[in-house]
Parts: structure tokens; C-alpha cells; sequence
């Protein structure tokens, strides 16, 4: 059986710039501590340890995968991490479409279905979401790295 997708974007947990750079200052902590403490005394080896975890943790959270969209069968399908439940979010209930800035802060927390003030949010990196409107008010805000490309997509399967 062959799937045809219109659109087809994945998210990952850890490509986000700003933690990103929040794991590597704290494992050049650690490595900076190491160095420092080197002749003190000998668990100080704790430190390179815990260093050498943090990239580690940082290079697998790379390519773990948050959640995939797809857009398919006038619908757009949101599946998250393992034991997250599929959302199907039906474009016939859709009245309007447009681009949006996710959020103004600088840090926003990666999130999968959070129901939060009249709208359902999924979030992983970027600063740049898709808002769908439906009947009755309620807004999805989809976090993208191609929110030009996933907008016209969208635009055009309502279309169709």
C-alpha cells in the first residue's frame, strides 16, 4: 500500500538552537571544572564523566523525533512520540489558515497537544507556526520550519 503525502515535516526534540547551546555551556562547565579541580582530589573525575554525558544526551535528543505532520486526504495528521495518541485535525471544519509567530519568548518549551487558553498547541523549535480556525473558535497552533511551504499546502487542499 503506497501513501501519497501533500506535505510531510518531522520535528525533533533536540534541534532546537537555544537549548542546543544550553547543553554545550554546561558541558564546557563541567570541562572547565575538570580541568580547574584537576589536583584536588580524585572525584573530580565526576566532572569529565558528567560532561562527556551531557553530550552524549545531546547528540541522541538530535534525532529523536517529537512529532511528524502530515497533510493527506484534506486532513492534517499530527503523530508524536511513542505512546502520544494520533491527532487528525479534518480541513472540511476549517475556516481560516494563516502564518503566526509561535510565541514572543525567547525559550518556549517543546510540546505535543497542550490545551492551553482556546487553543492546542504543538511545539518542538523555530519561531514560526501555522494557525488553523475551526467552527467553533478553536485554534492549532502548528510549530514549522517551513511555514510558507506548509501554509500553501494547506491553502490548496482546502481547495480541493
Amino acid at each position: 500500500m503506497q501513501h501519497k503525502y501533500k506535505y510531510i515535516e518531522k520535528q525533533y526534540v533536540g534541534r532546537d538552537y537555544i537549548r542546543i547551546c544550553i547543553r554545550l555551556v554546561m558541558a564546557a562547565f563541567c570541562f572547565a571544572a575538570y580541568v580547574y579541580e584537576r589536583d584536588r582530589d580524585n572525584t573530580v573525575d565526576l566532572f569529565l564523566v558528567v560532561g562527556f554525558g551531557i553530550i552524549a544526551v545531546s547528540i541522541v535528543l538530535l534525532f529523536l523525533i517529537h512529532y511528524q505532520v502530515r497533510v493527506q486526504n484534506k486532513s492534517v495528521i499530527i503523530d508524536g512520540l511513542w505512546t502520544s495518541k494520533k491527532v487528525k485535525i479534518d480541513l472540511i471544519s476549517i475556516v481560516s489558515v494563516r502564518k503566526d509567530i509561535y510565541s514572543n519568548y525567547m525559550f518556549n518549551n517543546p510540546v505535543y497537544n497542550l490545551h492551553k487558553k482556546g487553543s492546542i498547541r504543538f511545539y518542538s523549535s523555530g519561531k514560526d507556526a501555522i494557525v488553523l480556525t475551526d467552527r467553533d473558535g478553536l485554534e492549532y497552533f502548528i510549530g514549522t520550519q517551513r511555514p510558507n511551504e506548509m501554509l500553501l499546502v494547506i491553502q490548496a487542499e482546502m481547495k480541493s
